[in-house]
């Protein structure tokens, strides 16, 4: 396995010999609007896509796997660049949006799938808490299985909740992809996790690999790289946890 992340939510993940590329947002930065009333007044995304980073070897990916259609996570410019023939994974009420950018294989994971020796298995998830969560839509996360690669959990948009907790119970991943930076709006909670939620994490699942990314790149996501490094430590945790810069590359065997 191995798992290259771009930038924000967006990875390119090498899995059974198959290249994912997961929650596609491939625009330059400052194009789109800044979410309003929060501190950072910077507009979206905040930084442009790592260099050297050659876009057409995303564009050769396999496969496109999506937890959600939010603009900081599938964007018109990868729906422009992306090959239209490329088979797509997404949740059940994403298709029609998908379709209509137009994608010719397009399938919502309702439960789970087989696809080239991989089970992609959906996962729930709260992005966010009360009205905002609700406002917010459906999300969904995956787990990853292959007799060949250790068990992958790609948390997608949620906070610590239950549907987090009971698929690591049920699916004891060795890996953890979550979507930290504690994105907030002017008012509510966080819809996305913070150190606290890292930390419940870590400690409902000891032994595997926990990597949080979704920071830094957009304007609503107030919590650091270094926030986030200087937390973990002070709870003896830091050795768990690999948060990657944009575009360095993990590679993880079974």
């Amino acid at each position: 396995m191995e798992i290259q992340f771009i930038r924000h939510a967006t990875l390119l993940l090498t899995y059974n010999q198959k290249k994912f590329l997961i929650d596609p947002m491939l625009s330059t930065s400052g194009v789109m609007d800044s979410v309003p009333l929060v501190p950072n007044k910077g507009r979206n995304p905040l930084v442009d896509l790592p260099l050297p980073l050659h876009l057409s070897s995303l564009l050769k990916s396999d496969a496109i796997l999506l937890t959600h259609t939010h603009r900081d996570h599938f964007d018109e410019e990868a729906a422009h660049q992306i090959p239209k023939d490329i088979p797509f994974f997404c949740q059940p009420p994403d298709i029609t949006v998908i379709q209509n950018k137009g994608f010719n294989h397009c399938e919502g994971i309702s439960d789970s799938i087989h696809w080239e020796g991989i089970e992609i298995r959906r996962t729930g998830g709260q992005h966010g808490t009360c009205l905002i969560g609700k406002k917010m839509g459906p999300v969904s996360g995956y787990i990853l299985k292959s007799e060949e690669e250790e068990t992958l959990y790609i948390v997608g948009d949620s906070i610590w909740c239950p549907e987090v907790e009971t698929a690591i119970k049920e699916n004891q991943p060795d890996v953890i992809i979550c979507n930290a930076g504690g994105a907030r709006f002017a008012t509510g909670d966080p819809i996305t996790m913070d150190e606290k939620d890292i930390e419940q994490v870590c400690l409902a699942a000891p032994a595997a690999k926990i990597i949080p990314i979704h920071m830094e790149s957009w304007n609503h996501c107030r919590l650091t790289r270094n926030e986030l490094r200087n937390y973990m430590k002070e709870k003896g945790l830091e050795k768990q946890i690999i948060i990657p810069e944009d575009g360095e590359k993990i590679s993880l065997w079974k």
